[in-house]
């Protein structure tokens, strides 16, 4: 490909996105960038200083100095980290410490493909793709009960039902980048889709948009 490729996959959590965009990018042969671990990288260093969550300028005068090598901590994946994310991401000051990295990766040379909550809408609205991934809240409940269990952490479902469903409220009504559909953007439900399935119908939705 010689034009530049870059391909937005927003929606809730554990909806399947992550793992969509991570296919994209592997079948595309772009870079990939979960868009979500920069905040849960803040939410880590929240947790490390010690401040309150609800301190948005301590949280983000974090977000703007945090390590790369904070991305690969394995404390990102906690529950823990997971509900932090979603409150300082509601920060405006936040996301505005975050916005150039993310804009920066989307804009380099062939493309790449983000996944997040406002990837359309806010960080590469011009993108020549744009797919947002959903599916009912009491499956993606059962999804990260399996992958928290998986990991050998403790998990209730219904905490984390209750937990998802706050954080949906949180990430859909925030003043700043609401998690909302792109007017442009192909809605894929894969609450009753097998991975290779979603994979499938994400791939043609791009092959669609590239034409």
């Amino acid at each position: 490909m010689t034009a530049s490729l870059i391909i937005a996959v927003d929606g809730p959590a554990a909806s399947g996105k992550g793992t969509i965009a991570k296919a994209l990018a592997r079948h595309y042969s772009l870079p990939h960038l979960d868009t979500g671990a920069l905040y849960r990288a803040v939410a880590v260093a929240v947790i490390a200083d010690g401040c309150d969550p609800a301190n948005a300028g301590r949280a983000a005068a974090l977000a703007e100095n945090f390590p790369d090598s904070l991305l690969a901590d394995p404390q990102l994946r906690s529950r823990q980290a997971g509900a932090l994310a979603s409150v300082v991401s509601a920060h405006p000051e936040v996301r505005a410490a975050l916005l150039q990295r993310q804009r920066h990766f989307a804009a380099q040379p062939g493309g790449a493909v983000l996944d997040g909550r406002d990837v359309g809408t806010v960080i590469a609205p011009d993108a020549t793709a744009k797919l947002f991934v959903t599916a009912d809240v009491a499956e993606r409940a059962r999804r990260r009960t399996l992958e928290l269990t998986g990991r050998g952490e403790p998990s209730d479902q219904a905490a984390i039902l209750a937990d998802l469903e706050a954080r949906d409220a949180r990430d859909s009504s925030r003043a700043s980048a609401p998690l909302k559909v792109a007017p442009d953007a192909v809605v894929i439900d894969t609450t009753g889709l097998g991975i290779e399935d979603a994979i499938a119908a994400a791939i043609a939705a791009v092959d669609k948009a590239i034409g």
